[in-house]
């Protein structure tokens, strides 16, 4: 292709390209036009420029290319259009000579790892329409000079870290349609006046900064824009901004995380409900009961969590694909319409008042459900039984209500089921072992049921191959300790997580929800509002585990939190618990445990919570280790037990009682009366016992052993 020597325009977008892009084709003599964007395996690097280069168009957005651009690509005086977005250019600061560029109406540098200010060189760029440098380093204020860009249409600078406010001169961009800057450190007040001359700003970004966004109590319909995109999380925001009632055009409403207090006007449930796709009032403080129909009729996403919502829960239109009304004060029972919304894929109930028993359609009215969430509510009754085969759930959580019965069978459908968590309810089954085929599932939790009886061994490399936190504690488990717990390790440090993916009109919602759980691990029941990949639990505390300690445990490396206590477990504490390296917290309390602790245990540099209290342990705590830096507490109920930090220390056996003969007196009768009382209670025993309390002796007074050895012949011939 370099060969071309008459080529005008190459246009090669979204085409699969691999491998490294011939830099001689930049170099063409006619090249005009050339545009290679969304070929994301194809690498490249920019020559040198000359000045005789008509290039008017470069466009190499989303693909490998890196190194630096040239301080040449000012050469280019015909370029009007350069797209370098999400690249691997490592300029470090903005380049200075795309200042040089006066012809430029299209400009997007975003998402590369260009830092510092802006350069006021780029102020010779009046003839841009869009400007992008978004998802980079920028830092310092946003330019006043950017508001004598007069055919401005598309500024979008989010995802840095600009402070400042927001120049007054922006009221100047009289052509702008789309301002993005959220998710940057700006600053001070910005008053919904300055956007009001702005009459084509459809699309305004300014979630996510500093500042404080303030209206008019009274505005005017026909000074307002008609935005389909609004933007104002976290804005210190206290009340519903006035303009929102003229809005008949609204696709994305986002006014979470404010200040917004008292009741929803009611102007505000008839705004653009023809159009509204995505409402987002979660995090305020926002007290009202609203209407048991929702109005907007194409609603695909509704975020009402963690606010004082009352009332019934409402009904969502069928459009509905998430549907977020946690931490609330919602009552009543769920209505059977919500089994309607056959297209959901989020529905978070959780943390409310409601009650009743679950619809039976909630296991099958949608197969693209992905996040179940209904904890801490005050539901009854059972699970629903049936869940299709065809399933897309990956987290389920009915934690705290009052559930009963058994675990449906058909939850095996869920092949895709990562996070079930069962906790602090009142189901009444065995363990549910047929689990162990769900490949994907990571978290159990059963805490606090009617579990019962003993758990059958797991076939190896087939069951929960993937399961990292096992929760059983507070059941009625009998039997020997579970095998069903593989050793999975884990290179990557991040946070365990299932996102739903939806889109809005062209704009993706994707929602990370974290996994949570309450998990008993260093003496405390502790709450984790987001649990490490690398984590992993194995808590089977209160029940009625019984047997030694199954050797397995010691190989499963990756435990940083290991909890058997309140069991019947007997024998000594496995010594291959000290090949668990990365163990912080482990609890073997309120057991029958015997032996001495081993000493491999002050291996364990990470153990910060140890506890063997109310055993039948023995013998020296291995000292010079964190394990003797512990509370007292973590030994006790173990009177064999010696050593720091107990007050009773470890040292050699007293020695025996004086007798009542002088060293030198050798009468046998003084001797005789002492050492028979020895003898005789032992007796019982046959000779084992005389012979270790003979060999006790010798080592004390080995001047008496054969007067002593003497005297246990004359018992055994008179026995």
């Amino acid at each position: 292709m370099a060969n071309l020597s008459s080529l005008t325009a190459l246009h090669l977008r979204d085409c699969h390209l691999f491998g490294e892009f011939p830099v001689r084709i930049f170099q063409l003599p006619n090249l005009e036009s050339l545009s290679v964007r969304y070929n994301q395996e194809l690498t490249g690097y920019f020559p040198e420029f000359n000045q005789s280069s008509p290039l008017i168009l470069l466009k190499v957005g989303f693909t490998g290319f890196f190194g630096t651009i040239p301080s040449s690509i000012q050469n280019l005086h015909s370029l009007q259009n350069f797209d370098v977005a999400q690249c691997n250019f490592s300029e470090g600061l903005v380049p200075s000579s795309l200042g040089n560029l006066r012809q430029l109406t299209y400009l997007d540098i975003s998402a590369n790892k260009f830092g510092g200010l802006i350069p006021d060189s780029l102020a010779n760029l009046t003839q841009l329409a869009t400007f992008r440098i978004s998802t980079s380093r920028l830092t310092g204020p946003i330019p006043p000079w950017l508001g004598n860009f007069s055919k401005l249409e598309y500024l979008d600078f989010y995802f840095n870290e600009l402070n400042g406010s927001i120049p007054a001169s922006f009221s100047n961009l009289t052509n702008l349609h789309i301002l993005y800057l959220h998710s940057n450190s700006l600053s001070g007040v910005v008053e919904f006046h300055m956007f009001q001359n702005l009459q084509f700003l459809y699309q305004l970004q300014l979630n996510w900064n500093k500042i404080d966004f303030v209206t008019e109590s009274r505005i005017v319909n026909s000074t307002v824009p008609q935005f389909t995109i609004l933007g104002l999380s976290f804005c210190n925001i206290r009340e519903f901004p006035s303009f929102l009632q003229y809005q008949k055009r609204l696709e994305r409403l986002d006014l979470s995380r404010n200040k917004i207090r008292g009741q929803v006007p009611k102007w505000m449930w008839n705004t653009s409900i023809e159009t509204l796709l995505f409402l987002d009032i979660s995090q305020n403080f926002i007290s009202d009961q609203p209407p048991l129909f929702l109005p907007w009729v194409k609603l695909l996403c509704i975020r009402f969590s963690s606010n004082m919502f009352h009332g019934s829960l409402p009904i969502p239109p069928p459009t509905m694909r998430e549907y977020a009304v946690a931490d609330n004060n919602f009552t009543g029972e769920i209505s059977p319409l919500l089994c309607n919304t056959k297209n959901l894929q989020y529905l978070d109930l959780s943390k409310n008042n409601l009650s009743g028993m679950l619809p039976q359609c909630l296991g099958n009215f949608s197969d693209q459900l992905i996040l179940l969430l209904l904890g801490n509510n005050f539901f009854h009754g059972i699970i629903p039984q049936t869940y299709n085969k065809g399933s897309n759930l990956r987290m389920i959580d009915v934690s705290h209500n009052k559930l009963q019965g058994q675990l449906p069978r058909s939850l095996v459908n869920c092949i895709m089921l990562e996070y079930l968590v069962l906790s602090n309810n009142r189901f009444n089954d065995t363990f549910p072992i047929w689990l162990g085929t769900l490949l994907e599932l990571k978290l159990l939790a059963m805490r606090h049921n009617g579990f019962y009886g003993g758990i059958g061994k797991s076939r190896k490399n087939v069951d929960f191959p993937k399961l990292r936190i096992l929760d059983l504690a507070y059941n009625d488990f009998t039997g020997a300790v579970p095998s069903v717990f593989p050793d999975i390790t884990v290179n990557k440090s991040t946070y365990m997580y299932t996102d739903v993916i939806y889109d809005v009109n062209g704009f993706w919602i994707v929602n990370c929800v974290d996994y949570q759980l309450t998990i008993a691990t260093k003496g405390l029941e502790r709450y984790y509002p987001k649990i490490r990949e690398e984590f992993a639990s194995f808590d089977i505390s209160c029940n009625k585990f019984e047997g030694k300690i199954p050797e397995f445990i010691g190989n499963l490396k990756e435990l940083r939190s290991l909890n058997l206590s309140h069991n019947i477990l007997t024998g000594s504490i496995p010594s291959s618990l000290g090949n668990l390296m990365k163990l912080e917290s482990l609890d073997l309390s309120k057991n029958k445990l015997s032996g001495r602790i081993p000493q491999q245990l002050a291996q364990l540099n990470f153990l910060s919570s140890f506890n063997v209290s109310h055993n039948n342990l023995t013998g020296p705590i291995p000292q010079g280790t964190q394990l003797t830096s512990l509370n007292v507490t973590s030994y006790e109920g173990n009177p064999g037990l010696c050593g720091d930090p107990l007050p009773k220390k470890c040292g050699n056996p007293p020695p025996l009682p004086p007798s009542t003969v002088d060293e030198g007196d050798s009468s046998s009768e003084g001797i005789f009366e002492f050492d028979w009382k020895i003898v005789s209670a032992g007796c019982g025993s046959g000779l084992v016992v005389g012979v270790v309390l003979a060999d006790v002796v010798i080592t004390r007074r080995p001047d008496l052993f054969l007067k002593i050895v003497g005297m246990i012949r004359q018992m055994i011939r008179k026995i």
